[in-house]
């Protein structure tokens, strides 16, 4: 069993004409954008109004998609359920991307809705503090609380998984890490979508020309940011650097020309040192964090069945791991057509899960792309230290 989740996989698929076409968007709009934005704290600051701003236009659920805010938790946020035949002993704790400074459970919707009709649980978005008030710091202690809310609640951690994308998946990663040096116990598993790992600031050459969304220098610059006055050695703030042992098995996606995707593979790496399971996909020619495209491209919505077979088979490779009272037996999964339209869940056909047509290489001998072969409640506000704060 654990040879089902401990592997490389490279999906084989035609690539469409709706990720072509997002791909040049992109390119000729957000890319530049942020590249214009993210030189200083007045454009920092613009961004980050910009994109609370686009977070607000109305965006349209199926029928069978129920959101409840949750401001009376640990850590605001939201519930995600997709669908009525949901197992409400189990939970999947999302935590958003956006650089932490940007974004919100909200904007995430396209995401945490099809990951609980894939998994057939509810999701809790985390509305964690971010920037450009808040540092990670914050945001980690936002996480940690999160997850003990969740407990409290009466969920065991066998019953938890973790999910995070961008800088979710950095808040992800560092709340595994900081859970284990608290001996606190672990969830069941963690899926990262394209991972932002490295703050230390060396400098990113991969896929710098490749990526049609992320300028890598915008990203060197916010991880300058991120880490003033902190070391930015420190695991907490560069996971790419913890050390892995005793964590849950871990899944990481991630697009083949974005600019993060070394980061991944330097973290699978890395956790299957430490003898942790270790699911790393990467997507031909898929953007950072594609899967939130998945009401326009069609690769993107065959991630989530990605996702449902992964945790399924970490529930049969850790049967005594602790489980909550609250949770019934699992049944059959079924994950229903993800598209964006409105869907009965139980009238939807089951894709194959078995992951056909796909290629495996190896992780540790990355192949070189184009670019590569030719290059070289009102919460306290107060800042603390990454270490500190976990």
């Amino acid at each position: 069993m654990r040879d089902e989740i401990d592997m490389d996989v490279s999906p084989v698929y035609p690539f469409s004409w709706q990720a072509a076409t997002l791909n040049a968007i992109m390119r000729g709009t957000f890319k530049p954008i942020s590249d214009l934005l993210l030189r200083n704290d007045v454009g920092f600051a613009a961004a980050s109004r910009i994109v609370a701003l686009a977070g607000r236009v109305p965006f349209r659920l199926p029928v069978h998609v129920r959101v409840t805010p949750d401001e009376a938790g640990a850590c605001p946020g939201e519930w995600v359920r997709a669908g009525e035949e949901l197992d409400e002993g189990k939970v999947l704790l999302y935590f958003h991307g956006g650089g932490y400074f940007s974004c919100s459970p909200a904007t995430h919707r396209p995401i945490t809705w099809r990951l609980s009709a894939a998994t057939r649980r509810p999701v809790l978005a985390v509305d964690y503090r971010q920037g450009p008030v808040h540092r990670p710091a914050e945001a980690l202690e936002d996480a940690i609380a999160a997850y003990r809310c969740l407990l409290e609640l009466g969920y065991g951690p066998g019953d938890v998984v973790f999910g995070g994308d961008s800088a979710g998946g950095h808040l992800t990663l560092a709340t595994l890490l900081a859970l284990r040096d608290q001996d606190m116990p672990l969830p069941a598993a963690a899926v990262c979508l394209s991972p932002w790992a490295d703050l230390t600031g060396a400098p990113r050459r991969v896929n710098r020309l490749l990526d049609p969304m992320i300028p890598a220098g915008r990203v060197d610059w916010l991880a300058r940011r991120w880490t003033a006055g902190l070391d930015p050695q420190d695991p907490l703030l560069s996971p790419v650097l913890g050390d892995y042992t005793g964590l849950p098995p871990l899944m990481i996606v991630t697009g083949s020309t974005e600019v993060l995707r070394d980061e991944g593979r330097r973290v699978a790496e890395r956790a299957r040192a430490a003898g942790v399971p270790v699911t790393y996909e990467e997507w031909p020619r898929m953007p950072h964090v594609f899967a939130i495209l998945a009401d326009v491209v069609p690769e993107a919505r065959e991630v989530y069945p990605h996702i449902a077979r992964f945790l399924v088979a970490t529930q049969e490779l850790m049967p005594g791991r602790a489980t909550s009272k609250r949770s019934r037996a699992p049944a059959a999964l079924e994950v229903p057509d993800l598209s964006a339209s409105d869907l009965s869940v139980s009238d939807l056909p089951v894709p194959d899960l078995l992951l056909p047509g796909l290629a495996v290489p190896g992780l540790a001998q990355p192949v070189a792309s184009p670019e590569e072969a030719s290059a070289p409640a009102p919460r306290n506000p107060s800042a603390r230290s990454a270490s500190t704060a976990a």
